[in-house]
């Protein structure tokens, strides 16, 4: 087996050098540049295979039961334990292969090096590159931390989000196929009745995550699709998040997304670099992991520990509940964010020549939690409170209208009308009246609908923006901030907080619309 997937290695790296050469002869003098070392780093990782370190020490621990659904059918047996890896010596040269959505920022963090110490032992990436091609060998200085966490992947990040691997897959019919008490749940979710289906693909397409992973977690904690009826001890808590505002499946996958979403694009940014168990025992992120599998650590300590936690996420946990309901892992795990990511020419939300205020810097894009993907701006003769403006928000690039719901307008700029695929941007508190409806295709300055209090909590009439590109939100400060009219967003010190910049100016957020949060259009 091991000379097999060798082989199959082997044979990859070959086919990326060839592809590599053949279309670098279109490419930039500095991507030429660039794509020949990367064809120099896989020849040099291909040599390098014939010495690999030894593998990966995997111990044995005896597991024990827990009370909660699904997880009760854990045997009491002698089970294989989360592998572990070496003592590195500091700023020691380790092989890493680069996977989608990595940034160099990202990268540095989790192996607890610098951006200038990854750049000089790799110098054939540009210093301005945004996200790094899916697949491609690096070397990394690392700084060895203890207490990581398992190399074990969970899932890909493509099965995580709510992107194009979710397609062509139909939530209602599988879950119709199912024995489990899901096929007949129906609960009062969002403004009326929703069917179990109804309510995963809602929370999916709202929060923007896998409705695969979604129904995963619903059989592996309450055996939502395989028994036909709700374990009796977990009432309303189906989840685990015994909290009367939590009632119901609905809430309880709210809940999740929530904390799954605030692990996976925190990981991204290399914020989350470790976290702490129910015992106190503290788990730093494995440098090699995927956003994915650090979001489902993330999530299961906190309410799960010790054996229990270690057995779910390992091989034999959530990864073959995923593997016995949903299919091979591997059946869509084609990188969703490709190397060199670029944002499309946007323009500000509003007509030219018109002020409006910047009232909300970067804020979590939908939820409570991470990612903070958004802004907000509001017209400029708003006085406060949810007054009606007549000012339209508007389309901020072509594209096709492909979701219009209350509250919400997506603009999907590939034009497939659908907003799992390519640069979508999210637009929340649309007011109802002259919303532009679904399928609509519209030019850049097109009206979308006007900014209201509509959808959510709003104190104020305004309009909440937000990006994704293949279903993952795209966070609006770091290497692909918000560009609007040239106008970059920042961070600032909490949610809401922060700058555009343009040319040395700079319009600092404030609810509070005063002049120093004014922008014009068009200018």
């Amino acid at each position: 087996m091991v000379r097999l997937k060798h082989e199959l290695f082997v044979r990859m790296m070959i086919h990326k050098i060839g592809y590599l050469w053949r279309n670098q002869k279109s490419s930039g003098s500095k991507l030429k540049s660039w794509t020949n070392g990367m064809i120099g780093s896989i020849l040099i990782s291909l040599v390098l295979m014939a010495c690999q370190p030894k593998g990966l020490a995997v111990p044995v621990i005896q597991a024990t039961p827990t009370n909660r659904g699904l997880l009760a059918e854990i045997p009491t047996a002698i089970v294989t334990s989360l592998p572990a890896r070496p003592i590195y010596s500091p700023g020691e040269l380790v092989e890493y292969t680069a996977q989608t959505g990595d940034t160099l920022v990202a990268l540095a963090s989790r192996f607890n090096t610098t951006v200038a110490e990854i750049l000089e032992a790799n110098p054939f990436i540009p210093p301005d590159a945004t996200t790094m091609p899916p697949g491609m060998p690096m070397r990394i200085p690392i700084y060895y931390r203890p207490f990581w966490g398992s190399p074990y992947q969970i899932i890909p990040d493509s099965l995580f989000i709510n992107g194009p691997a979710q397609v062509n897959f139909d939530t209602a019919a599988f879950v119709a196929e199912q024995p489990g008490w899901l096929n007949g749940y129906v609960e009062y979710a969002f403004g009326g009745n929703r069917t179990g289906a109804e309510i995963v693909d809602y929370v999916a397409q709202q929060f923007s995550v896998s409705p695969r992973l979604l129904l995963t977690l619903l059989e592996y904690q309450a055996s939502a699709l395989s028994q036909a009826e709700k374990p009796a001890d977990l009432g309303f808590y189906v989840l685990g998040k015994e909290d009367y505002r939590y009632r119901g499946v609905y809430l309880q996958l709210v809940w999740a997304v929530n904390l799954l979403n605030d692990g996976y694009y925190r990981y991204r940014t290399g914020e989350l670099r470790e976290f702490e168990h129910l015992d106190g025992r503290i788990e730093r992120t494995d440098p090699w992991q995927n956003a994915a599998t650090i979001s489902l650590h993330f999530y299961f300590s906190h309410f799960l520990d010790g054996e229990v936690y270690l057995k779910a996420v390992a091989y034999d946990g959530l990864a073959e509940a995923y593997l016995k309901f949903l299919g091979d892992r591997g059946e869509a795990e084609v990188p969703h964010i490709p190397g060199s990511l670029v944002q499309p020419e946007l323009t500000l939300p509003f007509a030219p020549g018109l002020t409006w205020a910047y009232t909300g810097g970067p804020h979590t894009a939908y939820g409570t939690a991470a990612p903070f993907a958004a802004l907000d701006f509001a017209p400029g003769a708003i006085s406060g409170g949810c007054t009606p403006s007549e000012e339209w928000v508007t389309a901020v690039a072509p594209g096709v209208v492909a979701r219009s719901e209350v509250g919400t307008v997506v603009l999907d700029l590939d034009g497939d009308g659908d907003e799992r695929t390519g640069w979508v941007i999210f637009y929340f508190h649309i007011g109802t009246d002259g919303r532009a409806a679904t399928g609509k295709v519209l030019q850049t300055g097109d009206p979308i609908g006007y900014p209201s209090c509509e959808g959510g909590r709003a104190t104020g009439t305004h309009v909440h923006i937000a990006r994704k590109y293949n279903g993952e939100w795209v966070l609006a400060d770091g290497v692909l901030a918000f560009n609007l009219e040239g106008w970059i967003a920042h961070n600032g010190s909490r949610a809401y907080v922060g700058t555009l910049t343009r040319a040395g100016r700079t319009v600092i957020a404030c609810d509070c619309a005063d002049a120093g949060s004014f922008i014009e259009s068009g200018k």
